[in-house]
């Protein structure tokens, strides 16, 4: 089955060690980045060729047309002029590690995008149709994580969820908000989860977050239509907006203002702050790979020149996902 895999993956792979290193634990000691992953595992339980979250999901492909503006960002080569539309693979998906999950089920969704350049190499955005994310740094995520698969029907009250929630107002919003079900994976916006720090050609630096928004604006469903859809109506839903028409969204880029935090991905920015148009993304064909055992492997680390982290759980996200990755493809 590796045999499978791409050279560019391959590399992808490789550029990633550096980052995992970054997280190596003591002798005899899980990283923080396989102790994510166990902890998704231990929620979920395994399952052959999935992921340990968001194993259901949706592969289509299109095209990234940058604007005019965002060479002012940044200096990274998909966000600038192009004589020809950059080529992009999209993954839509479901926020479990189920990976039958019905898609009437109210959750987050996952919109993740690759970026293929002309001269091979690849970029990626991973993002969440949420803005904001339970808590501040992977090592709490974990913990977070922890506490869900401890706090089970069996679980005497208070579980180790709810006192968890108790202690962290951030993660108890991020679980109780609103999450309506949407009409189409194409009618939701989607939010980065994380701050990069984007560099123009002349230095000048931006601290942002991305924003993937809707040419159609957001659209849910009444909870008498979404009882009346079938467990797979967002992956069907896709296959047919997209034949009728390209499906398309804005990438934009929301600026840090004076005392937004960087490294504290549970803080939502203020809506007010500046937004830059970094481009048009266009999905225009959907694909026969598995909704359930795709191969392909996103990492918010994946960047390139003129784009850098600038939260530390960027590290560690990108650590887990080859994880993930190493365990579906080839399962221990």
């Amino acid at each position: 089955m590796w045999r499978s895999l791409t050279v560019a993956m391959l590399t992808l792979l490789l550029v990633n060690a550096t980052l995992a290193r970054a997280q190596e634990a003591p002798a005899g000691q899980k990283s923080l980045a396989e102790q994510l992953v166990d902890a998704f595992n231990g929620i979920y339980g395994p399952h052959p060729d999935a992921r340990a979250n968001h194993a259901k999901g949706v592969i289509l492909e299109g095209t990234f047309t940058p604007n005019a503006s965002a060479s002012s960002v940044s200096r990274a080569a998909h966000l600038q002029k192009q004589k020809n539309p950059v080529a992009v693979t999209v993954r839509f998906s479901n926020g479990s590690g189920l990976p039958t999950v019905p898609d009437t089920d109210a959750m987050p969704r996952g919109m993740a995008v690759k970026f293929a350049l002309p001269d091979g190499t690849k970029t990626d955005i991973v993002s969440l149709s949420f803005n904001g994310f339970p808590v501040a740094t992977a090592e709490e995520f974990r913990n977070f994580l922890l506490a869900l698969g401890a706090s089970g029907p069996p679980a005497a009250h208070p579980t180790e969820i709810e006192k968890f929630l108790s202690g962290h107002p951030a993660a108890k919003a991020f679980v109780t908000a609103p999450k309506p079900v949407p009409v189409s994976y194409g009618t939701l916006a989607y939010f980065g989860i994380n701050t990069f720090k984007f560099t123009n050609a002349d230095g000048v630096v931006t601290f942002g977050r991305y924003q993937i928004l809707p040419a159609v604006g957001q659209k849910f469903l009444t909870t008498d239509q979404a009882s009346k859809m079938g467990p797979d109506y967002l992956v069907e839903e896709i296959a047919r907006r997209v034949r009728r028409s390209p499906v398309t969204f804005r990438l934009m880029l929301q600026m840090a203002g004076k005392g937004d935090k960087i490294d504290d991905p549970s803080i939502a920015w203020p809506a007010t702050r500046k937004k830059v148009a970094l481009g048009t993304i266009a999905i225009t064909k959907a694909t026969t790979e598995s909704h359930t055992a795709d191969k392909l492997l996103f990492l918010p680390g994946a960047l390139l020149p003129g784009i850098e982290p600038a939260d530390p759980m960027i590290a560690v996200r990108s650590a887990a996902y080859p994880i993930s990755f190493a365990r579906r493809v080839k399962p221990q």
